[in-house]
């Protein structure tokens, strides 16, 4: 299937392990966190635990920040919107905690304890700062 994600997006989501700030809600209030990410073809793919996990469980419905800065000074900032499913397969969560460990520079097998989440994007929008 075809990304809906423009390609100027998702160059920013696949260039270099930048950080990305899950927003969750669980019981009307909101909870933001810091996460690694891998992107393709409209997906996002993070593994976590705890707090996240249990909103997302609850709730589905999930926002993603993630900003390009450069010697922290803001370059550019792309917002997603999607529907969260937690993936309950050892396997696949494996396979998905390499890539992303690989991509931060982890060791393959670090944070075993997580566990997949595949975020479809529903919208993308981005803004570039000069």
């Amino acid at each position: 299937m075809a990304s809906a994600v423009p390609s100027e997006i998702e160059r920013l989501l696949t260039s270099e392990p930048l950080m990305a700030h899950v927003a969750t809600c669980r019981n009307g209030r909101p909870h933001a966190a810091p996460v690694w990410y891998r992107y393709e073809d409209g997906v996002v793919e993070l593994v976590t635990s705890g707090t996240k996990l249990r909103n997302l469980r609850e709730n589905p419905r999930v926002a993603l920040s993630i900003q390009k800065d450069e010697n922290g000074d803001a370059k550019g900032m792309v917002s997603l919107l999607g529907t969260a499913t937690v993936i309950d397969d050892e396997e696949a969560t494996r396979e998905a905690t390499r890539k992303i460990n690989r991509k931060y520079g982890a060791e393959e097998d670090a944070w075993s304890e997580n566990v997949l989440v595949r975020i479809d994007v529903g919208t993308a929008s981005y803004r570039t700062y000069d």
